[in-house]
């Protein structure tokens, strides 16, 4: 934490090598955490680097408080999605992501089962509420703590717990559901 708001500190005075780091530890996470949202790559990638250059842009109204900075970005690609999803709405479908990344040429029938397991769950989040899908983004495709997550939503600790906890048996009981041939997947 203090070396980010070194960071944080050195950026807000125009040093763009602090900039640098700060995106360097928090790009990924914040690409997870969209393109789980909006489930379109290339959209993820460009909205990420949309969150980095407002950031960038208005890092002076960073105030600590004993908030991270990456909940900040978190807050900033949140907006982002919504006026996403407002300008989606107006077309017809968001597409599912297109493609995940093969790391081994040779198991590509492993790689289609998992993207397919991948696009079940991501079908299977539309199920929850909005503050439930939220969750399951911001702790496992954003990588947050608890902490974390319920400073990003301003909600208790508690509050996210219980909600991760009612996402995740929704989400296994839609997946269970959902598997018609018998195998029981496990979230």
């Amino acid at each position: 934490m203090q070396e980010e708001l070194n960071l944080v500190q050195r950026a807000r005075q125009g040093d763009q090598e602090a900039f640098t780091r700060l995106y360097e530890l928090n790009f990924d996470k914040i690409f997870r955490y969209v393109v789980m949202k909006i489930r379109n790559q290339a959209e993820a990638e460009d909205m990420t680097q949309q969150v980095f250059v407002k950031a960038y842009e208005s890092i002076g109204a960073y105030r600590s408080q004993g908030i991270p900075f990456s909940t900040w970005l978190f807050r900033i690609a949140h907006n982002q999605m919504v006026d996403y999803v407002r300008k989606q709405s107006k077309k017809q479908t968001i597409p599912l992501d297109e493609s995940l990344p093969i790391e081994d040429d040779c198991d590509v029938e492993h790689e289609v089962e998992t993207k397919i397991e991948m696009e079940k769950v991501m079908i299977a989040t539309q199920q929850l509420t909005k503050a439930q899908r939220e969750v399951i983004s911001l702790r496992f495709a954003g990588g947050l703590s608890i902490t974390e997550a319920a400073k990003t939503m301003r909600k208790s600790e508690g509050a996210v717990k219980a909600l991760q906890h009612s996402a995740i048996l929704a989400l296994r009981k839609t997946l269970l559901a959902g598997d018609k041939g018998g195998n029981q997947q496990t979230v």
